[in-house]
């Protein structure tokens, strides 16, 4: 079997936003009724996260949980740990209906870090980031340039954006362009 890799391998562009592939990370997508106790309960044990609420993302690390759609949540965790915790969700959940699904090498997932890592993002997508409307913990999925994406705030002046693995080498190198631009607004 061959090794594990990321799609970007790690790639890092520096600046005043420095713009940084994650690595391999594992994302686990889980459908089913978010209401339902035993799906959040599995999904806390595995985390150790809260359960967010409707457009939000509760993470710490390389660990969390995102609100993805009004019967998705996104599972984040260590690479390594992920075939484990699709045991557990099965155990936990047997007899109901749901989806669980390794999406770990479906996705890769790009930091952007820096003074306007804001201004980065929103002059590439038409989701509203004024810090009145997205804030630490906020997530939104929408599109960056042509591509779909999801992306969270983690601290002020951090994202954390998701996309197709196929199309991470656009994304990141658009992430990029938009940084090399600057500011919006500065000469």
């Amino acid at each position: 079997m061959s090794d594990a890799i990321s799609a970007l391998q790690g790639r890092t562009t520096s600046g005043e936003v420095t713009i940084r592939e994650a690595g391999l990370c594992g994302m686990i997508t889980l459908r089913g009724d978010l209401s339902n106790t035993k799906l959040r309960a599995i999904c806390k044990k595995i985390t150790g996260q809260s359960f967010p609420a409707k457009g939000k993302i509760s993470a710490t690390g390389a660990v969390g949980l995102g609100w993805m759609s009004p019967d998705e949540i996104l599972l984040l965790l260590p690479y390594e740990e992920v075939t484990e915790a699709l045991a557990q969700i099965d155990a936990a959940l047997a007899g109901q209906h749901y989806l669980a699904e390794n999406v770990s090498d479906a996705r890769a997932l790009i930091h952007v870090e820096g003074g306007f890592a804001r201004e980065v993002l929103a002059k590439l997508t038409p989701a509203d980031l004024h810090p009145a409307r997205f804030g630490p913990g906020d997530l939104r999925r929408s599109h960056l340039g042509q591509v779909a994406a999801a992306f969270w705030m983690t601290q002020p002046d951090h994202f954390t954006v998701i996309c197709f693995r196929s199309v991470a080498d656009y994304a990141h190198e658009l992430l990029v362009a938009s940084a090399k631009a600057g500011p919006v607004g500065a000469l």
